[in-house]
């Protein structure tokens, strides 16, 4: 962060277009801050990508193959035969300019090419000069271009300068799905080798370990013990999770990020604290230490990729013999399950279509996925009736609630997390009406740009969600932004540090815990973050004097 500029320095934004030459006459500039460090050899060689070798994106020479222009031409003639929207997206934009204004990187850094239809040109110019007889002969007065290495370095500093939210196509009035040609610009780069580390080296370790981080399954054991011991801690319980169990009804998968980095790991403190509750009531739910990963850094690698890590979920459901499946807090994840498992690896037949064991609800719409979101799961025991909730638990924070984007434009997941915080808490607060639901503003660090090198980036990217954090904060005194992603956890702690340090990030099950009353559980005087909780303050001084 102490290299990133002020924020007083950063809203200091130019939108004004460029008054003389066109956008193919302004060249590109790769610069840190803005860019990411390029894949290393050995993870690109670890997952079989091509051109495997270490490379920097600020270096002139990015020891590209000699036919590298051959390559990138024959996939995107592949692309284009394979899938029919390519070729649609490609053909119908008139540039309107309805999606310019939408973009998060756009607005917060006010370069044109993060205009969500000139980022698109980028790969579309290419594509009329190769399928297009007016490309074809007449070049840039029919906005065609060769496909040059500055070209080419303009597609990787814009790809990779897009989270591929999905926010412009909600205003595009073509449905054009701009992430969608951003993915297929991903998969390009990647043919020849051009990723950035922070998605190379989180593919490698899935595909290795089973989960981003890399970490080996005594050690992802072993920090769910050390939250055992803080649960019991906080509640005087001793909840006993299950790991590897074969036969049990259910698997539960989440994030990796909910496990090993904060505030994610109040979230899981979350979860085993609502397993532990139903445990009772029948629930047979087990972990697993191999599949320990339910998000999907391979959706912003190529389609394949993502198809291979998301097929570890299903293959240890198949080794572990289960029912169905139920997922954590996760934004790609969610994506990947929803709109793109039954071309990947599905329909999942092995398994059943799910149905709560405490409530009796059939979840219809995971009946091909046989995978239920946990806010629907929660959301669907709290409708019922079926956990003794104590909102006032909760007093102490004033909440809003980040729509993130895959889970609520990819899946439409809008409703059931709202339902949820309202239940647990008695203080939650939308922030404007068009920065959330479908028109939810990104965190600015999506699609694997969540590194740490491009940190003005993302505080340039999540400036308008921040923004927003800052009216409700401002307005209703909100200190607590909840999210049910992951990488939204990580970034937005960062952003709101940055822009607004007096709102904290929370996850959605964290709330949920605080306000879950344990059958024999001791006074509770601190949340899960040993917070001491309203109205528990003398008390807890009276434990402190005792210790």
């Amino acid at each position: 962060m102490s290299d990133v500029p002020k924020p007083e320095e950063l809203v200091q934004i130019d939108h004004s277009p460029p008054l003389t030459g066109g956008w193919m006459d302004s060249p590109v500039e790769i610069k840190p801050g803005i860019a990411c460090y390029g894949a290393k050899e050995k993870e690109l060689a670890y997952v079989g990508m091509p051109n495997a070798r270490d490379w920097d994106p600020l270096e002139e020479d990015w020891k590209l193959p000699e036919n590298w222009q051959e390559i990138i031409l024959n996939g995107l003639r592949e692309r284009i035969d394979r899938f029919r929207s390519l070729k649609i997206f490609m053909d119908i934009c008139v540039r309107c300019g309805a999606c310019s204004d939408k973009c998060h990187f756009f607005i917060g850094g006010g370069d044109p090419k993060n205009m969500p239809v000139l980022r698109a040109e980028l790969l579309r110019s290419v594509y009329r000069k190769e399928y297009k007889l007016a490309g074809k002969i007449m070049g840039r007065f029919a906005g065609a271009r060769e496909m040059t290495l500055d070209v080419l370095k303009e597609w990787w500093s814009y790809f990779f300068q897009c989270t591929m939210c999905r926010r412009c196509s909600v205003f595009c009035p073509y449905g054009i799905d701009t992430a969608e040609i951003t993915y297929i610009g991903r998969e390009l780069l990647n043919l020849i080798g051009l990723n950035i580390n922070w998605i190379a080296a989180p593919v490698a370790n899935c595909y290795r370990t089973g989960n981003h981080l890399g970490i080996q399954p005594h050690a992802f054991k072993d920090m769910i013990d050390f939250f055992v011991d803080d649960i019991e801690d906080i509640t005087g319980i001793k909840v006993e999770p299950d790991l590897n169990r074969k036969g049990a009804e259910i698997l539960f998968i989440t994030p990796s990020g909910d496990v090993f980095a904060d505030p994610g790991t109040y979230t899981c403190m979350g979860y085993l604290m609502l397993f532990h509750y139903l445990k009772g009531m029948g629930l047979d739910i087990t972990w697993s230490t191999y599949a320990s990963e339910g998000g999907n850094f391979g959706s912003f690698t190529s389609h394949e990729m993502a198809k291979r890590l998301n097929s570890k979920m299903y293959a240890e459901a198949k080794r572990l013999g289960v029912k169905w499946i139920l997922g954590g807090e996760c934004g790609h994840m969610w994506r990947v399950i929803h709109q793109y498992m039954d071309t990947f690896n599905g329909p999942a037949d092995f398994l059943e279509a799910p149905v709560s064991s405490i409530t009796g609800t059939r979840f219809e719409n995971a009946k091909s996925t046989k995978m239920v979101h946990i806010a629907e799961f929660t959301a669907d025991l709290i409708k019922n009736n079926k956990l003794n909730l104590d909102p006032s638990r909760n007093d102490h924070l004033k909440v809003t609630f980040h729509d993130s984007c895959n889970p609520a434009r990819g899946m439409g997941l809008l409703d059931e997390p709202r339902y949820v915080l309202k239940s647990v808490c008695n203080n939650f607060y939308e922030m404007p009406e068009d920065t959330i639901r479908e028109k939810t503003f990104c965190c600015g660090s999506g699609s694997g740009l969540n590194a740490g090198e491009d940190m003005e980036l993302r505080m340039r990217g999540g400036m308008p969600r921040a923004n927003a954090v800052k009216y409700v904060h401002e307005k209703y005194d909100v200190n607590m932004l909840a999210t049910i992603c992951a990488i939204d956890r990580a970034a937005l702690s960062d952003l709101m540090g940055y822009w607004v340090p007096e709102v904290e990030v929370t996850g959605l099950h964290e709330l949920v815990a605080n306000a879950l009353i344990l059958e024999g559980e001791q006074k509770r005087t601190t949340d899960l973050r040993s917070e001491t909780l309203p109205g528990m303050e003398e008390e807890e001084l009276e434990e402190d004097a005792d210790v």
